[in-house]
């Protein structure tokens, strides 16, 4: 897994962009060009052999070790690369596609904070059908407010809506600001819409 700053304007605002199943930062970098904040610093991570754990997201968690841990470790060293650089995690989003997507939700629900955005196109906490997730009184304010947006499908074949929709109610028991939007027929990509929807959750953070 390596990763690379990709905005020689670099900014105190920074945003990782995670990658989807068999996709590439490439593709990623794409995306991120839709956004046009070019005064943004993007960094990609990428996956060993195109994938970040091999079976699918609703799978038993044992089904998907030990990728999964070394994956969240994977971002979790990156954020502390760019903390000592002197980013502040309330200046650090998380954005992702897919598979991407649910790498992203589910590192930044285990790791808490004030973060400074997460967008998660297509995905959603990891996890079996029969998961749960509930927080303590101690975790219940734990995200501090950190806005998330959530765009998704009401018909995509490998992530369902209910799932989704189980990802937004965790992270508001969690204490983040969380907008779902649920686009019809939605193919599995990006679309313009949520790049319009996502959009001042990362100007935002260039103005901070």
């Amino acid at each position: 897994m390596t990763n690379a700053p990709q905005n020689a304007k670099a900014s105190r605002a920074v945003t990782i962009l995670v990658h989807g199943r068999n996709e590439t930062p490439e593709k990623m970098l794409a995306v991120a060009e839709r956004f046009s904040l070019p005064d943004m610093t993007f960094v990609t991570v990428t996956a060993p052999g195109g994938s970040w754990y091999p079976e699918s997201f609703l799978a038993p968690l044992e089904k998907n070790q030990p990728h999964l841990d070394n994956a969240i470790a994977t971002l979790n060293q990156m954020v502390r690369d760019l903390e000592a650089k002197g980013h502040a995690r309330s200046q650090i989003a998380l954005l992702g596609f897919s598979q991407g997507a649910c790498l992203a939700c589910e590192a930044m629900y285990r790791a808490g904070g004030a973060w400074g955005a997460l967008i998660a196109f297509t995905g959603g906490l990891i996890g079996p059908p029969e998961m749960k997730w509930s927080a303590s009184n101690e975790e219940k304010r734990s995200l501090a407010e950190t806005p998330i947006f959530l765009g998704t499908s009401d018909v995509d074949a490998w992530v369902p809506l209910s799932r989704v929709q189980q990802t937004a109610a965790a992270f508001e028991q969690r204490g983040a600001r969380v907008e779902l939007t649920v686009y019809p027929n939605l193919e599995h990509l990006v679309s313009d819409e949520e790049i319009a929807a996502a959009r001042p959750l990362l100007a935002a953070l260039l103005e901070s």
